[in-house]
This record gives structure tokens, sequence and C-alpha cells, in this order.
């Protein structure tokens, strides 16, 4: 390890600035009160348009739109008969909530943890570093339960093949925050994101539907691109920058399993084959109604509707390895776990309220169209409309994570401005929603408000007593400027070449 004093002075400045950031963050209300507050400001300033009968002609129907005043008998009138409806229709809910009973009840009987701890242990040497990467990029399926499951875990394997256990650590950490929004398969996150910028789109247009698998290409692209980059960035700068491990700290590398868990693996493949299998020839199967009427699949019934397609895919794996490993014994095991799992999403419920409130008055009240439209006008009126308009969006999006550190929330309060407006400039939902999740994703690791930021640091304090936020804040800029930097790189030649992001969606409408 480097002297305390040497890095000290290296990250002074830093320091510094990270204080500021922190000490004004915590001055933040709770997201929940975020989002009261907003609507409670949609509220004033629909009153304030409608003093000066602000209106806008939107731009689809040609029809003339007058801002709606909420502390109208009409406004107030909605406000009392929509809350429940505006709860209970909000597109992200439903969707997350049943995507996690599956991927909950996977987690819960142990199914994910074994998965990670046999694709790191079993790799060689050589592609240890590139394995937890993977691991670490792909574990955004277990949601934020990767950033807690990995790192210690990555630093183990390091300690037991003689490397820094806090450079294990740092790609660990690096690979499951900053990586969260890339994955091979589609996971909750693409749920609760393609419901969000459904319920913006439909301010301009409410026959727009985004997907789940509506960024999924360019996903599938960053999980290999980003894994040669954290391996590099940990290879090439955290490694040297460590040097050699002279703690003294001694860790248990004995691997603790149920000693069914490689059957339960198994059994869990082959149910999984099996389930796919079928699936497959629902889709094959002559005149199939899980096909578009021309018979593929771009738009279809079945992309459409892959949330229960994904639910029954984690249900089945985690049957399977439950029965077999005897973590669940009876139905009522498994509908327990089920019943966990959605207690850990309490929080996402709670906001959800708060959040689906100012969104649907935002819509209701037309002051989103009014923005959209006026604003693109603006935009091109100044000669900024290209795609460095999206880039600064990305890092306007990177930077508010300082202040905001919630995935969902950041894009509940963006989604119903941004998304309508590069509407209007001719860009796909799901293209912004792309732009927002690499501005996101990438500073996810050196946001102090991040609570498994803290998590993260008291495992870093077990081999380095000394260490404060300023190690770990060192140990991932380089991750984040890396991942932004090459993201942005990819995010253009998706652009310029034209490719998909995802099943059908290229950038413009």
């Amino acid at each position: 390890m480097k002297k305390p004093e040497q890095n000290g002075e290296k990250k002074g400045i830093f320091i510094r600035f990270l204080n500021v950031v922190e000490k004004l963050g915590n001055k933040l209300p709770d997201p929940f009160m975020i989002f009261v507050y907003l609507a409670l400001g949609v509220i004033v300033a629909s009153f304030i348009f409608s003093l000066f009968d602000a209106a806008v002609v939107h731009p689809g129907t040609g029809e003339t739109l007058a801002i709606q005043n909420l502390l109208s008998g009409l406004g107030l009138q909605y406000i009392v008969t929509s809350m429940l409806e505006n709860f209970t229709g909000f597109a992200p809910l439903g969707t997350v909530l049943a995507i996690m009973l599956g991927i909950g009840l996977a987690e819960k009987v142990g199914l994910l943890e074994v998965v990670i701890r046999k694709t790191i242990l079993k790799a060689p040497a050589s592609l240890v570093t590139y394995a937890i990467a993977f691991v670490g990029i792909m574990g955004n399926i277990a949601s934020d339960a990767a950033q807690i499951l990995i790192p210690p875990l990555a630093a183990m394997v390091f300690y037991k093949i003689g490397r820094h256990p806090l450079a294990g650590l740092a790609v660990g950490f690096a690979s499951a925050g900053a990586g969260f929004t890339a994955n091979l398969l589609i996971v909750g996150t693409d749920a609760l994101l393609s419901g969000i910028s459904t319920e913006a789109a439909a301010i301009l247009n409410d026959q727009i539907i985004v997907t789940p698998a509506d960024n999924w290409y360019f996903n599938i692209v960053s999980v290999f691109v980003l894994t040669v980059v954290a391996a590099l960035v940990t290879e090439k700068i955290i490694e040297p920058k460590l040097g050699k491990y002279e703690g003294d700290k001694i860790i248990d590398v004995s691997a603790e399993e149920n000693p069914k868990a490689n059957k339960g693996l198994r059994n869990a493949g082959l149910a999984a084959l099996a389930y796919l299998t079928i699936i497959v020839v629902l889709i094959a199967w002559p005149g199939s109604s899980l096909r578009n009427e021309e018979g593929g699949l771009i738009p279809s019934p079945f992309l459409t509707g892959i949330v229960p397609f994904i639910l029954g895919l984690f249900l089945v794996l985690g049957v399977a390895y439950g029965k077999t490993t005897g973590a669940i014994k009876t139905s009522r095991d498994a509908v327990g776990f089920m019943g966990e799992s959605i207690k850990d999403m309490s929080g996402f419920i709670v906001l959800i309220f708060a959040a689906s409130q100012f969104i649907a008055y935002f819509t209701w009240t037309n002051i989103g169209t009014w923005i959209a439209v006026n604003g693109a006008e603006l935009l091109t009126e100044i000669n900024f409309t290209g795609i460095y308009l999206i880039i600064g969006y990305i890092l306007f999006t990177s930077m508010l994570n300082f202040l905001i550190s919630s995935g969902s929330a950041k894009w509940a309060l963006e989604a119903p401005v941004f998304v309508p407006l590069f509407m209007q400039l001719g860009y796909h939902p799901a293209f912004t929603q792309m732009a927002y999740r690499i501005g996101d994703s990438s500073t996810n690791i050196v946001t102090p408000l991040n609570p498994y930021f803290i998590v993260v640091l008291s495992f870093v304090r077990e081999y380095d007593k000394k260490a404060g936020m300023g190690t770990l804040i060192s140990l991932m800029i380089p991750y984040t400027l890396s991942f932004l930097l090459v993201w942005i790189i990819m995010f253009l030649i998706f652009f310029y070449a034209g490719w998909q992001f995802g099943p059908g969606i290229t950038p413009y409408l």
C-alpha cells in the first residue's frame, strides 16, 4: 500500500469537492418528498400559466391545448378522483413487481449467489479479472444486491490467487455499479425504465410503447466492451497504483455452499432449457398469436408482453434449484420467498406513489407538451438540435447523480421533460432512454449518496483500516471516466452507423 500521506496529497482537492457535494446532497429531502414538492410545484405552475391563458398547438394532432389549472374546480376534481388510478395504473409498478417475484425467488433460494461464486472461482487465473467484470455487469439481474454480493467475493478471489484484494473489490464494485444498465438478458431495470418512458412519451403520443427490449442490442454489446474496459483499467491502472498487498487480514477462502448446489444448478439449467424450448415452439408454431400479422417478431405480442415470459423463466429457475437443494420444501416456502422479495421493494412502491402523481399532473395540465414544443423550437432557433445535444444530456444526467442517486427517481423526474422534448426533435423515446442510462450508470460508483457506496467502503476498511471515502473514490474514478467515455463513443458509433438499439429501434421515430 502507498503511504497515507501520499494518498492524502493526491486526493485533497477532490475530497473537498466531494464534501461540498455530500453536504449539499444531504440537505435534499427524501426522493418521495422531492416528488411531493414537484407535484405541488406543478399545481402552482398550472395556476400561473392559466392566468396568461397559455396554450400550445399539439404537433401531432394540430389541436390547441390550453394549460389546465389544477386549482380550478375541474382540476381539484381530477386530483381527488385520479389519485388511486395514477398509482395503480403507473406502468412501471406492475411490471417491476412482477419481474421481482421471479428474480427475488431465485435470489432468496441462493441460486444467484452460487452462480456468481462458480463463475468467478472456476475461471483461469489469467481470466479472473475479466470473469469478475463480466459477472459484475451481469449481476444487475439481482438488481442492487450485486453491489453487495460481488465486491467482497471478488476481493476474496484476488487474495486467493495472490493479487491485491482491493483491486478485486474495485473491479467488482465498478462493474456491478457503473455497468448496472448493461446485461445480456432483459431484466428488471429494462422493465422499470421502459415503463416510465412509455408514460412520458404518452404526453405527445399515447400510441408509442417503449418495451423492455428496446435497448437490448446496445446493452448486449455493452456487456462485452465494458468487461474488457473494466479488466484493462484494473490491470493497467488500479493494481499498479495499489502495489503489493501487505495488510495483516487473513481471509478464509473456503467456500461454504449447499452440498446439493451442483445438482441444483444442473436441474435449474435443465428446467430453463425445457421452458425456453416451449417458448420457442409457441413462437415458431404456424400462425402463432405471439407473432405479428406478418409473421415477424418486430414488433409483436411476444416483445410487447415479454415481462410474463421473463417472470416465468426466473420462477422455473428458482423453483428447480430450491426444490433440489431443499430451500423449497412446499409451495409455502416459494410463496414466502417471493413475499420477502416484494418486501425489499417497499421503498420503490412508496416512491412510485408520489412519482406517479407528479407525472400524471404534469401530463394532465399540458405543461409537459408546452415545454416540449417550445423547448424544441428554441433549440431549433439556436441550431443546437443534433447528436451533441444528446451527448450534453448524457453529461447532465451523470452530474445529477451527485444529487439524486436513485436511477428510477431520476428517470421519473427527467423523462416527462426530455422524452417529449427529444421526440419533438425526431428522436425515439428509447434512444433518449439509452442516453439517460449511460449517464446514470457511469457515475453510480463515485457518488457518496449511493447507499451501497458506504457499504463497500466498510469492505475496503477491512483491508485498509485507514481508508476513507477518498480511498474508494480514487479507485472508482478511472472506471467512471473510462466507462463514460467508451459508452459515449459506442453511442455515437450506433448513431452514425444507423444500428438498432433494440428490436426495430433506431435513433429516429
